[in-house]
């Protein structure tokens, strides 16, 4: 199945309001998709990024919570491919509320699963976390890496992971397993490293950061979301958990003074106590090899940090109104 395969086909992403699943749900209908959309119900109604989208007539958006077992079926009924990326993603707040991250990532990833096993559904294409792995063991890391719970949020989704994983072994349904390397661009959230610096990096010359040593590998939002098309199309990728990821990686202070060059500014960077990880919770090095991604599934990554960062500081710019510049995002 190719891009253009997607002409009519019934799909539904779960946290499509969010940062990725906005993309995504955005390039589904530009390929002639027949798109919905769970978003978790807020009482204003609002959709997240799907209420500022150019195309948000062309989706079917449903309000619901992927804890609600009936509310999830309903939305997966007559869907052909389901995209689930609704998720607690932040670290720092799997500290305070790591029972609402057991509820969501596990409960939630269990609910859409066994919708799927109900309805037969084709294809269910789950979303994971390079966080899996923790601090690496060895560089790059591959799928055979072994999973480290270095967080609440890591352990839910490493939970989440093999919940799918058993459903494919034991039941035989169609599952698929992205697991993007760190992942960046327009509409991303400032509980996220990279709108962090930059919505700072805009406005003052002091940036208050975390640890500066770890190590990240950044991919382009785009990138990530044909990673997805991938995963929803090929038949290699059911059973199969697949990294997406450059396999470069760069350090947060290093980071750091790219923004800067960028912006043409001399940045002070401070690290922040607030913003530093415990010591043992802190994921080091992250750095993917995407060797399956690129042989079963013919992707690349195609954006350079360089370009992406342009990009998204461009975008930042713009909506600098829709951010807190300098508050700490958990």
């Amino acid at each position: 199945m190719t891009n253009t395969d997607w002409k009519g086909r019934k799909v539904l992403i779960t946290g499509g309001g969010g940062f990725i699943g906005s993309h995504l749900a955005e390039r589904l209908v530009a390929l002639g998709a027949d798109v919905r959309v769970l978003v978790r119900y807020v009482s204003t109604g609002r959709r997240g990024w799907l209420d500022h989208s150019a195309v948000k007539s062309n989706f079917e958006v449903v309000l619901g919570d992927t804890r609600d077992f009936s509310c999830v079926r309903d939305a997966m009924r007559d869907r052909q491919v389901v995209f689930h990326l609704a998720a607690l993603i932040g670290i720092p707040y799997s500290y305070r509320a790591p029972r609402a991250y057991v509820s969501t990532n596990i409960e939630g990833t269990l609910n859409v699963l066994e919708a799927g096993r109900e309805l037969g559904t084709e294809r269910i294409v789950c979303t994971s976390t390079s966080e899996v792995y923790g601090t690496a063991q060895y560089i790059p890391i591959n799928e055979r890496h072994p999973l480290q719970g270095q967080s609440p949020y890591s352990a839910s989704k490493i939970g989440a992971d093999k919940l799918a994983e058993s459903y494919h072994l034991s039941f035989g349904l169609p599952v698929a397993i992205a697991r993007p390397f760190n992942t960046y661009g327009p509409r991303q959230s400032a509980r996220a490293v990279i709108p962090a610096l930059i919505t700072q990096a805009l406005v003052f010359s002091e940036i208050h950061i975390g640890s500066l040593s770890p190590t990240r590998d950044f991919n382009f939002v785009t990138d990530i979301v044909e990673g997805f098309l991938c995963m929803g199309t090929r038949e290699q990728a059911v059973g199969r958990t697949i990294n997406f990821g450059t396999g470069v990686e760069i350090s947060i202070g290093n980071l750091a003074r790219t923004v800067g060059q960028l912006l043409g500014k001399e940045l002070t960077l401070v690290s922040e106590e607030e913003r530093v990880r415990p010591a043992n919770s802190e994921v080091e090095r992250l750095c993917a090899d995407s060797t399956q991604a690129c042989e079963l599934l013919d992707w690349k990554p195609s954006v350079t940090l360089e370009e992406g960062l342009h990009r998204t500081i461009a975008w930042i710019e713009q909506n600098l109104p829709l951010y807190r510049e300098g508050h700490y995002e958990v």
